[in-house]
């Protein structure tokens, strides 16, 4: 583990949203989430449960609209709190992949913490909500997060019916993939990379 802790402070407050989030990288999965969604919120937990991150995120924002400038700009937020907390990524394993069931769904994810933001979201997912949450938003919060991050993020949906243990499984696998790739690897003395630099 690094000897210098990987945390971060965010705060993002515009005409839309009011966010604040703090990440500890090398956590428990400790979480206190409160956007106002409750689903979203739900996800965001199980994504820092299975990553292993400490999180606090308080998210206000104009719902009445509806919920996609929140769930951006947490995306948003999260993603640059996590680019902060990894400052210039120097001891980690970098990549993480992970293929992970949830009952009938089954998720794929592959990521690169490699500082070129790219999403390629293979989830064919139907048009709807579940409990509240517009499931089209999911994308937009992995969008939001690998731009702001700097990751490159392979998601696939292989199967699946309930629209709730779909995103379920993309949040988990994602999670998971991040507590590979942020792991410090013990014989790795650099930036994982040939360039020197990520």
């Amino acid at each position: 583990m690094n000897a210098t802790p990987r945390i971060a402070m965010v705060k993002r407050a515009t005409k839309e949203t009011d966010v604040a989030i703090s990440l500890t990288l090398d956590g428990a999965g400790e979480t206190r989430i409160a956007t106002g969604i409750g689903f979203f919120d739900h996800m965001l937990a199980l994504l820092c449960r299975h990553a292993l991150f400490d999180v606090m995120i308080e998210a206000k924002g104009d719902r009445e609209v509806d919920d996609h400038h929140t769930v951006e700009d947490v995306g948003i937020c999260f993603g640059q709190a996590l680019a902060q907390a990894l400052g210039d990524k120097r001891g980690i394993a970098r990549y993480g992949s992970l293929c992970l069931p949830m009952d009938e769904a089954l998720a794929q994810v592959a990521l690169d913490l490699s500082g070129r933001p790219c999403l390629v979201w293979c989830c064919d997912l139907p048009a709807g909500k579940v409990g509240g949450f517009d499931i089209c938003l999911g994308s937009e919060f992995f969008r939001a997060l690998c731009n702001h991050a700097g990751i490159c993020l392979h998601a696939s949906l292989l199967s699946g019916i309930d629209p709730h243990h779909c995103l379920e499984a993309i949040f988990k696998a994602v999670g998971r993939a991040l507590r590979i790739a942020v792991a410090i690897d013990p014989r790795e003395n650099g930036v994982p990379s040939s360039k020197g630099i990520l």
